[in-house]
């Protein structure tokens, strides 16, 4: 996991979202920027981490950054605007809400919408190569997780406690037999998890 050498001279900060894929629930994004010595073995991509372990970096990553971030985007907006658009909304925000302005910007994937004046870089797999970047999926995943726990409680058809609002066979039953909450996006498509394409 690597610094950039960009951030070895500069104010960088590191970008991700989680939720793009759900049917219910806000999308989320981070910004963090960390010192330009900063080191931390344990940090990775979200995904690759346990809910456990992602829950015991969230307040070290908090206490250890120079400055973070983190933001969301409504179901309303995502139907308005589309998810793509709604997840580079939130890490704008997120963005926004630094105090330290950034002078370079580095994102997971391969597309974002540029930021003001700052120039950015797309990083496939970035948040399993840059130590911001994975910081900042942390983040956003541990804070859209616990969104989605507290909401589960008023609605506990939907076992958001266990698939945070993403498509699981459960999920799209539950949205089948139930219909759609008032969190759900309704331009996301759900289809009977019984079909299957021949």
């Amino acid at each position: 996991m690597l610094i950039s050498t960009f951030q070895q001279q500069f104010v960088e900060a590191g970008c991700d979202e989680a939720g793009r894929g759900c049917l219910a629930g806000p999308v989320f994004a981070a910004a963090v920027i960390f010192p330009a010595d900063y080191s931390n073995a344990l940090l990775n991509d979200s995904k690759q981490l346990s809910e456990k372990k992602r829950m015991s970096l969230r307040p070290i990553i908090e206490q250890e950054a120079l400055d973070f971030a983190v933001a969301s985007v409504s179901p309303e907006e995502i139907d308005q605007i589309n998810i793509l658009n709604a997840s580079f909304l939130a890490m704008h925000r997120a963005l926004d809400m630094l105090k330290t302005k950034a002078a370079y910007i580095i994102v997971d994937g391969n597309r974002f919408k540029s930021y003001q004046d700052i120039p950015h870089q797309c990083i496939i797999k970035g948040d399993g190569k840059y130590l911001s970047i994975a910081a900042a999926s942390i983040l956003a995943k541990t804070y859209r997780d616990e969104y989605m726990d507290n909401l589960a409680l008023d609605f506990p058809n939907y076992d958001w406690l266990s698939n945070k609002g993403y498509p699981t066979i459960k999920h799209r039953n539950a949205v089948l037999e139930f219909g759609l909450s008032p969190h759900h996006r309704k331009t996301f498509r759900v289809t009977d998890p019984q079909l299957k394409l021949f």
